[in-house]
């Protein structure tokens, strides 16, 4: 102990990366006792941390984050010993890789415990290679001359130059976004994992991350610890660092232990699919109920993601009724969540009665309720806009309308009904929003008609039809009668709108903003709503279709 206790007073010189002196008493040490040592070294030549391995290997421990910014690298190199004549392994370069070491070197130790050969490598700036680092070639123990203090800064030189150049790009057309990789890790065929990364693209979009690159993987099994393996891991870390990304934004929902491992071996931020939707739903939330959906939602993602952290303030009761371990912090942060959503479920109590009493009143004057459903960004509201001369929200993103709108669709015959619009749908909806935007969906419980609107430009317009058919399945409304309306049709070609009209026979295609296609689903509504007796054609005369003031139903 005493003799690796004096390591940390030797310094090491960055030319060579080691007296001759030092390499001999490294070689000896190490030997000695049958285990591999490390030192990890600053610029100035002082050892920061003394490691004491295995045979085989050694572990470096979690080290401080200073110094981890774009462009940076982390100010330490690795010096470690190998006990045979092996060069640098695989988990070597990846430790380099993932902590951003300035270099990594090996030093061979043969069986009289006298230094051999060393081994060395260093990262890469993105431009120079597609490799991401560079592998020196050996050199015997005694006739090392790189200078690997010099080495690293010009290298961190380079990697600054490229940073700066990467903000200038992302500044030019990202202003102010967060860099993100993309990753997709799943045992579907490619084309679905591609297709999915898309909308995963989008909803990233609509967050207000900008995507640097994608990573996708396809496996058998799913590892349990980090979703995948090491080696994807290191080549994901690679296109971070390359491409100045600092979030990792992962396609699946991943597990609490999942996120947390993650983060620790990237030192990145970890998002899945669920938290970057319920973070679309923050943004987007814009009534009382809303907020108060998306909180309950939130709160449910969080509550079972709550680890505790340290053993600080870990028993907060004391004192006369108080003796003994008392209640932890992580304890009175999960009360406090149950509490608060139990104050939430209360209050979206109240607004589901409001609701109900006004759905009632519209039941009693005998209006026909034709519900808008369908796929997020299938143009629901804009349909609605048009339908009715209002002026909902309507943007091409995904959840840009979260609160349902309801509208007076009157026609020339003195008929009328009430037109409503809803959340859109997604493929795999997080459970949690599914019961907190209960209230919301159950406007669509008591309408007569719904119109399935889908966005038949969408290359996976297929599936998304299909999501939201399961979705209303589960959610008991599949019983409800039915349009569906192939929305934004001036986009498609003839042959593919052919194509698709064979798979729907009983399609109506239309386009919102140019209004092509709307006298035939106006007719379709006033056959399939239950007014009693048939439609004429003084029904959908020209237009054929005005509304109320906007604020006339809310």
């Amino acid at each position: 102990m005493r003799a690796v206790e004096r390591l940390l007073t030797r310094r090491y010189p960055g030319q060579g990366g080691y007296t001759l002196e030092q390499a001999r008493e490294l070689a000896a040490l190490s030997a000695g006792i049958s285990r591999q040592i490390g030192l990890l070294i600053d610029r100035k030549g002082r050892p920061s941390m003394v490691i004491v391995g295995e045979q085989k290997g050694i572990y470096i421990p979690e080290l401080a984050r200073s110094r981890m910014g774009t462009g940076r690298l982390r100010g330490l190199r690795l010096l470690h010993t190998h006990l045979s004549e092996e060069p640098l392994s695989e988990e070597d370069l990846t430790d380099m890789l993932f902590l951003r070491l300035d270099s990594v070197a090996a030093l061979t130790v043969d069986q009289a415990a006298a230094p051999r050969t060393m081994y060395s490598a260093h990262l890469l700036p993105p431009a120079a290679s597609r490799e991401p680092y560079r592998l020196l070639p050996p050199a015997d123990w005694d006739k090392v001359d790189t200078d690997f203090t010099a080495q690293a800064l010009a290298l961190e030189d380079e990697l600054s130059r490229e940073g700066e150049s990467l903000s200038a790009h992302a500044a030019h057309g990202d202003a102010g976004r967060e860099l993100a990789v993309l990753v997709c890790v799943s045992d579907a065929p490619r084309e679905d994992m591609e297709a999915s990364l898309d909308e995963l693209a989008a909803l990233a979009d609509t967050a207000g991350l900008a995507v640097a690159d994608r990573v996708v993987q396809r496996v058998a099994k799913v590892n349990p610890k980090f979703i995948l393996g090491k080696g994807k891991l290191a080549e994901i870390e690679i296109v971070a660092l390359r491409s100045g990304a600092g979030t990792l934004l992962f396609d699946n929902e991943l597990a609490p232990s999942q996120i947390r491992n993650l983060a620790e071996v990237t030192e990145l931020k970890i998002l899945d699919r669920t938290q970057l939707i319920l973070d679309i739903f923050a943004q987007n939330a814009r009534t009382r109920s809303g907020k108060l959906q998306v909180e309950m939602a939130q709160l449910k993602y969080l509550q079972p993601r709550l680890v505790k952290q340290d053993r600080a303030m870990s028993r907060l009761m004391g004192g006369i009724g108080g003796r003994g371990p008392g209640e932890t912090k992580l304890e009175i942060d999960r009360r406090r969540i149950r509490e608060r959503i139990a104050r939430i479920k209360n209050e979206l109590s109240g607004l589901r009665q409001r609701r109900a009493a006004a759905r009632a009143g519209r039941s009693g004057a005998g209006l026909p309720v034709v519900s808008l459903v369908g796929y997020t960004n299938a143009g629901k509201s804009t349909l609605l806009n048009t339908l009715t001369g209002s002026e909902v929200l309507a943007e091409n993103r995904l959840f840009a309308t979260l609160d349902p709108t309801t509208r007076r669709l009157r026609f020339p015959s003195e008929r009328e009904v009430i037109l409503t619009d809803t959340v859109g749908f997604i493929r795999e909806l997080p459970k949690e929003l599914m019961e907190a935007f209960r209230a919301t969906l159950e406007e669509l419980e008591s309408a007569d008609l719904l119109v399935q609107v889908a966005d038949a430009s969408h290359r996976e317009v297929l599936h998304q039809i299909r999501a939201v058919e399961e979705i209303l399945r589960d959610l008991g409304l599949d019983t409800i009668p039915r349009i569906l309306v192939m929305n934004k049709w001036d986009r498609m070609e003839e042959k593919a709108g052919r194509e698709l009209l064979s798979r729907f026979p009983g399609a109506i295609p239309v386009s919102a903003l140019s209004r092509e296609g709307l006298n035939p689903l106006v007719t379709e509504i006033l056959r399939r709503a239950p007014f009693g007796g048939g439609v004429t054609a003084r029904d959908v005369e020209g237009d054929g279709i005005w509304c109320d003031p906007p604020d006339a139903l809310q």
